[in-house]
């Protein structure tokens, strides 16, 4: 069975542009880039790859209001080809990250995690009797032990 998926670590080169379909469905839009370095004859090298990434309902909503251009960020997704014809007629091709789940990276740095009530997007419920206020540990799905 073959696998198309793939984990990004890297920093925004812009910030997340929101935008919705015509039926309310969010998605964003984001880049980043993905450094590498390697020696050759004793001597560092630097590679940097850019990668689109399309992230769609929540998980975009969520995306364009908590990231920005330069954090770094873990990407996991599927890649997606798709051909396209620029101004002047010719056919391109381009390869983007269509996102299952996207997260700050903790290695140079903290988050706060704030869950989403149940009615404003993901898949948590209530629990607890707190349904005005978030308190981290009021909110997880019903089959998952909170963290």
């Amino acid at each position: 069975m073959a696998d198309n998926s793939i984990t990004l670590v890297g920093n925004l080169t812009r910030d997340p542009e929101l935008r919705f379909t015509t039926s309310g469905r969010g998605v964003a839009s984001f880049g980043i880039a993905v450094g590498r370095r390697y020696q050759v004859n004793g001597e560092w090298q630097e590679q940097t790859s850019y990668f689109n990434v399309t992230a769609w309902g929540q998980l975009g909503e969520n995306a364009a209001a908590s990231l920005h251009k330069g954090t770094r960020v873990v990407v996991t997704g599927r890649l997606e080809q798709r051909e396209y014809q620029n101004r002047e007629g010719e056919k391109r091709t381009a390869i983007e990250i269509n996102a299952d789940e996207v997260g700050p990276s903790l290695r140079w740095a903290t988050a706060s995690i704030e869950r989403n009530p149940r009615g404003e997007g993901g898949n948590s419920a209530p629990r607890g009797g707190n349904a005005g206020g978030n308190t981290g540990a009021d909110y997880f799905p019903a089959d998952e032990e909170p963290f």
